[in-house]
């Protein structure tokens, strides 16, 4: 089941959910929208590789924004960072970003229980498009869960993104044993 307004007001009361900052104006009917900070990131070499360390190189979207280029892979972050206890965050593009043919996330749209960061975002486009810091990306989607949590991800051994960053972070695939 996917909460509501005035349950995820009820979570933040209670601090089962963070949402820094919060701005009651971005709660939806069953969802809270996030907006793009200003650091975007690319990554230094042309052909990735799962097995190493792909380094990328942060930069700052300006007031006059910046433009995103089909065929590149852009590493944004969510202005807001968040924490969650007892449910499982979503994030989903927003219509309107979908409208211009962005892309928020590759694959990765769910969050664990007990991730507490920015999220960081895989931002593609279908043609070139002008985006701002502060401009509303996405939304979070929270959905119950039954059973017990054993595994939080903020304490769990092998949790790869968990270090806190206002920047996005790049994939740590390569500390995997594969």
């Amino acid at each position: 089941m996917i909460l509501t307004d005035a349950k995820i007001l009820e979570s933040i009361d209670s601090g089962e959910i963070v949402i820094e900052p919060f701005d009651r104006s971005c709660l939806g009917t069953n969802s809270y929208d996030v907006h793009l900070s200003k650091y975007l990131a690319t990554y230094q070499d042309s052909v990735l590789d799962a097995k190493k360390h792909n380094e990328v190189e942060h930069f700052e979207i300006g007031d006059e924004g910046f433009l995103l280029q089909p065929g590149t892979l852009y590493l944004g972050a969510t202005l807001e960072y968040t924490e969650t206890y007892n449910t499982v965050p979503f994030l989903e593009g927003k219509s309107s970003i979908g409208r211009l043919g962005i892309d928020i996330h590759a694959t990765a749209g769910k969050g664990d229980i007990g991730f507490c960061n920015t999220w960081t975002l895989e931002i593609s486009c279908v043609h070139p498009v002008r985006v701002y810091h502060g401009m509303p990306i996405g939304q979070l989607i929270y959905f119950t869960t039954e059973g017990e949590v054993i595994n939080f991800y903020n304490i769990k051994k092998n949790a790869k993104y968990v270090s806190r960053s206002v920047k996005p972070v790049e994939s740590m695939m390569w500390k995997n044993k594969f």
